[in-house]
């Protein structure tokens, strides 16, 4: 099944159920892919990784919102933005803790034979591709800075 199939199911049940908190995150949900859906470009269906980038955005996005809100002693908004970060990362694939990610890093600089500041860009480039959807991106980049110094 589909994520935007799941996504419509979902959103059903929360208008049965009157959770108007789950509501609004599978409705920012659904307008997200059905914008990629309709992009320049874009082929009728959306591939799975191209979901979870959408999905990964939109936790990026509420993150930061969320930061904003809190700095400023906004914590009704601040509240609302973290109730529709919890039902948006409920779809994305179980993250990767630190260590996890700490660890998978070191044996990719050893296969990759990277020795310096330098060759971050080749693990960069290899670790986003084999960790998406399961890591942070600002995470990697701070992990790949930390093993190569």
């Amino acid at each position: 099944m589909s994520l935007i199939t799941q996504i419509d199911q979902d959103i059903k049940q929360a208008m049965l159920a009157k959770d108007a908190d789950k509501l609004r995150g599978l409705r920012a949900i659904k307008s997200a892919l059905l914008l990629a859906r309709t992009e320049k470009g874009a082929s009728e269906e959306i591939t799975p990784d191209a979901e979870i980038k959408v999905l990964q955005k939109l936790v990026k996005q509420r993150r930061e919102s969320a930061e904003i809100y809190k700095t400023q002693n906004r914590e009704d908004l601040y509240q609302v933005e973290m109730e529709e970060l919890q039902v948006i990362e409920a779809y994305l694939p179980k993250q990767m803790s630190h260590e996890e990610v700490e660890a998978y890093l070191k044996d990719l600089v050893t296969r990759v034979g990277a020795t310096s500041v330098k060759d971050m860009g080749k693990v960069m480039g290899a670790a986003n591709k084999e960790l998406a959807g399961k890591a942070d991106g600002r995470t990697i980049s701070e992990v790949v800075k930390q093993l190569l110094n």
